[in-house]
């Protein structure tokens, strides 16, 4: 089948490369030549875990095609993806000019049927108004659908090749015929198709990612909530994760939810529902209470030092808002960033994928060290913001001795506290008892 994929982002290079891999020719499409460029010389522009070997391969095998021509993109197409930013607007609502100036101009270039699919995030009633732009521009047949994404970063490729399920809005026969075909390949273990119409699709998108936020932020406030009771939050997380009823997944507590989706996805959703003159409680509760979590390791921070940060030197460990990504958009190391800076404190920072990211953003705000380690020498302090892989075993020796105190922040919770007490740290996490080992005890 012949597909064009207009926007290469997270998303729609991993739709273009991974619909590829199943034998079809893909044209991805867009706006900045550069970045075409450097598509067409085998240049992956965004790290994924598993995309790059796909890319190269599907380059190699012909299938997939990178261009900044639209209408070259969509001549030969059958299906064309749009996988174009939708960011929030002043407002909170979703900004839908790119995907709706994407649908006039391909209105205006088709001369025959077309299934046209929204991969990007987009609100309830977004697929009339495409269908409204198509209905003004071209008397083409075309079939609009809503075709939300549920691919995590870092894991993005794997959720593709084997979704756990797959939903499709529209009430066009031929195009569910289409989508039917195309998705085949991906559902070979019986995880299902789900059609439905475009507005419950929508709205599917954004119940998913707000009801995940959720429960993120659930666990965060027992988090908070056991600091304060003396309880401990791993316990507390065993104890109902167990129960099938609420699962074991997104019940880690930490620094809040980050990220290209949660933060905008929710507020979008929250904006909704205001249109439309219902008040979505828990959703302004949730964004609230992430608001405060992003920075509470700054609380814990300044109370250890006496509320004076003023030339601390601090380490930290992981900028992505997430492991196995190099996407810092909406990082809780972002909002830490900023708020020990404007106290005075000097930071030395070290991710194993984000660094270049942050650079673009921050330039010489902080220091960007080579190594984990080499971010520690002569720190009065360690923080961990992400919880890549290689920092859940580090040397403790190396730290011990690079460090000027033996104390870590942990916002991702990533060691014993038993173990902290044998290594002689002060170390401070997230829901859990204090340790402080110069006194031998936990600090309730």
């Amino acid at each position: 089948m012949k597909i064009a994929v207009i926007g290469t982002g997270y998303v729609g290079l991993v739709t273009g490369t991974c619909l590829a891999e199943t034998g079809n020719n893909v044209t991805c499409v867009d706006i900045n030549k550069q970045k075409v460029q450097m598509m067409q010389q085998g240049q992956v522009p965004i790290y994924e875990p598993g995309l790059e070997t796909m890319f190269h391969r599907n380059i190699i095998e012909g299938r997939l095609h990178f261009t900044s021509d639209l209408a070259e993109a969509i001549a030969d197409a059958t299906i064309i993806f749009m996988a174009l930013p939708t960011p929030p607007g002043e407002n909170g609502s979703a900004d839908l000019s790119y995907v709706l100036n994407a649908s006039k101009d391909i209105a205006q270039m088709i001369t025959s049927y077309k299934v046209i699919v929204t991969k990007s995030t987009v609100p309830v009633g977004t697929a009339d108004k495409v269908k409204a732009v198509f209905e003004q521009n071209t008397d083409v047949e075309v079939a609009i659908v809503s075709n939300p994404e549920f691919l995590r970063e870092g894991v993005a490729v794997e959720d593709f090749m084997k979704p756990d399920r797959i939903v499709v809005g529209t009430t066009d026969e031929r195009a569910r015929e289409l989508l039917s075909e195309l998705y085949a390949p991906y559902v070979r273990q019986g995880n299902p198709i789900i059609f439905m119409d475009e507005r419950s699709s929508e709205l599917t998108k954004y119940a998913a990612n707000s009801f995940l936020a959720t429960k993120i932020t659930f666990m965060n406030e027992i988090a908070n909530l056991s600091e304060l009771l003396g309880a401990n939050v791993d316990m507390v997380r065993l104890g109902i994760g167990a129960d099938d009823r609420i699962g074991k997944r997104f019940l880690f507590p930490g620094i809040g939810y980050g990220g290209s989706c949660f933060p905008k996805d929710v507020q979008a959703l929250a904006r909704s529902a205001e249109e439309n003159t219902y008040d979505f409680k828990i959703l302004k509760a949730v964004m609230d209470v992430n608001e405060t979590q992003k920075t509470v390791l700054v609380d814990k921070l300044s109370d250890y030092f006496q509320n004076d940060l003023e030339g601390k030197k601090f380490a930290i460990w992981g900028l992505a808002f997430k492991p196995e990504t190099d996407d810092i958009r909406e990082a809780p190391s972002l909002y830490i960033i900023k708020a020990l800076v404007a106290r005075g404190a000097k930071l030395v920072v070290y991710d194993p994928e984000a660094m270049s990211n942050v650079k673009n953003l921050l330039g010489d705000v902080v220091e960007y060290a080579d190594s984990q380690y080499e971010a520690l020498v002569d720190a009065d302090a360690l923080l961990i913001l992400t919880e890549w892989s290689v920092f859940r075993n580090p040397d403790f020796e190396k730290i011990s001795n690079s460090l000027k105190n033996k104390v870590i922040f942990d916002g991702r919770n990533l060691y014993d506290l038993a173990k902290m007490t044998e290594l002689g740290f002060y170390y401070s996490s997230i829901g859990r008892s204090v340790v402080d080992s110069l006194h031998k005890q936990f600090i309730q």
